[in-house]
């Protein structure tokens, strides 16, 4: 928050009336009527918000990979490798392990802010796809990019981010990579219940078994694709981290971090198709092409983050910030509580 103050506050004494003039606080009926209008919009529209986003989820069939054990099987497959690469960036922070609660609020916000990026993609294709190949790159760099990778930021800003819990840049990374993790599992179950649709084994879910060999191939491909999510994500979240401790920067900072997120994410939509093609021309399988080209992708993008989490890691050991922490937990009376 802003020190600044008006000139005449600035100039005058303790002893002037200055309410309503270059001060505020609340006195009046009127001020005590703004006072719980303000605080009743800024709750509810959270609240808006979320409620928005679960109905969205409810109609566009989200909720089978958490009520069908076939396709949560599937989805639970298709996220192993996403929730490894997430664990490894939880573990990697230094500073103090985030709460349960957060992590789990977070990795559900993001589940359903997904549903709006759904919403915005699927309608927004239809308008790029008369410029055919062009059109679609642009797609992938002005809607899909930038879009998804602000509904997963605003799952760690709408929540984790105002808890003091959330007390070092390297936790937006950790809270980042949660929420990627939740957007790639709801974007994977709505993948694999799709191509169940098309193999026409959804209507018979009964036998399960039958499901789970048509959906194999769909949840091996979103298997390879989900840590691309924790990635990009992660890099934004770093960056929202970061802004948090410098708030006269905050905006560019947060801008930024969705900006590389958005054109990683971008660009590996535009490159995967002809990537795993180009490698494909050596004689490999087409899965195995783009199994090489995700790794090659991922492991270039995946070592910029985790060489910023390692620079964090270094920096906090050096100049012994967790004991210049204890010590002031300490000071104040006690370790606070996790």
């Amino acid at each position: 928050m802003s020190d600044q103050r008006d000139p005449v506050e600035s100039a005058a004494d303790e002893s002037r009336d200055l309410y309503d003039v270059a001060t505020w606080e609340e006195r009046t009926s009127v001020d005590g009527v703004a006072v719980a209008l303000y605080w009743l919009l800024t709750r509810t529209a959270k609240w808006f918000v979320i409620l928005l986003a679960l109905g969205i989820l409810v109609a566009i069939g989200g909720l089978a990979a958490f009520t069908d054990p076939a396709i949560g099987l599937l989805t639970l497959l298709s996220v192993i490798p996403a929730l490894g690469l997430t664990i490894y960036v939880y573990r990697s922070d230094v500073t103090t392990r985030e709460p349960l609660s957060l992590l789990v609020t977070t990795f559900i916000l993001s589940i359903l802010f997904a549903t709006f990026a759904a919403v915005i993609n699927t309608y927004a294709r239809d308008l790029f796809a008369p410029l055919g190949f062009v059109g679609l790159i642009l797609f992938y760099f002005l809607i899909v990019g930038p879009g998804e990778e602000t509904v997963k930021l605003l799952a760690v800003r709408l929540y984790a981010y105002n808890d003091d819990r959330f007390d070092s840049v390297v936790d937006g990374a950790v809270y980042g990579a949660i929420s990627g993790l939740g957007f790639a599992t709801i974007e994977n179950a709505l993948y694999i219940v799709t191509q169940l649709e098309e193999a026409g084994e959804l209507a018979e879910l009964s036998i399960g078994f039958g499901a789970i060999l048509a959906g194999g191939d769909i949840t091996a491909v979103r298997a390879l694709a989900g840590p691309g999510h924790v990635i990009y994500s992660a890099i934004a979240g770093y960056y929202l981290g970061l802004a948090k401790f410098n708030p006269e920067n905050r905006g560019p900072i947060i801008v930024k971090g969705l900006l590389l997120a958005a054109l990683i994410h971008a660009t590996y939509n535009s490159t995967v198709g002809i990537g795993s093609y180009i490698i494909s021309l050596s004689g490999l399988p087409q899965l195995a092409s783009f199994f090489v080209f995700v790794i090659i992708f991922d492991g270039i993008f995946g070592l910029f983050l985790l060489r910023k989490i390692w620079t964090y890691r270094s920096e906090y050991r050096a100049v012994d910030a967790g004991k210049q922490a204890q010590s002031a937990e300490l000071a104040d009376g006690g370790p606070n509580e996790p």
